[in-house]
């Protein structure tokens, strides 16, 4: 198993990744292109990793950084996290989440959070299997701006 962090010659991987996301979260809104995803890939302030097995994307996360007016480090907010249904329960989420932890601690952040619905058994066991500090509940606003 490898876990990678993500550079702007990782578009293949990346689009691997968000089919990963398509599937684990039921998802099917299109992918955006190349382009808009290439952007994102160079933009400092949104971070990807991914999990490889036998270089094939199993799983991964996206991250935005987050800068603060408290204080000077940024947090990491950690958008997306999926593993490919057959690869799951075999601990490749939690070495992500962990490795994540460590490249934000070696990069100067705050401190990481991810949020998941409370209705999503899956997922709030998983991260309460993960090495965390803190858990909070919160409830959480959307604001539709298409119409």
């Amino acid at each position: 198993m490898e876990i990678k962090k993500l550079n702007s010659d990782g578009l293949a991987d990346f689009k691997s990744l968000i089919e990963i996301f398509k599937e684990v979260f039921e998802n099917d809104e299109p992918i955006a292109n190349d382009e808009q995803l290439g952007k994102l890939l160079t933009n400092p302030d949104f971070l990807v990793f991914v999990v490889l097995l036998n270089n094939e994307v199993v799983g991964g996360l996206t991250i935005y950084v987050l800068h603060r007016y408290y204080g000077t480090k940024p947090i990491a907010y950690i958008y997306d996290v999926g593993v490919s249904p057959k690869f799951q329960g075999q601990g490749l989420g939690k070495a992500l989440i962990a490795e994540v932890g460590n490249f934000c601690k070696q990069n100067g952040f705050e401190d990481a959070y991810v949020e998941a619905e409370s209705d999503d058994i899956d997922a709030v066991s998983f991260y309460r299997k993960t090495k965390f500090s803190s858990e909070m509940n919160a409830i959480h606003f959307t604001y539709d701006l298409t119409n």
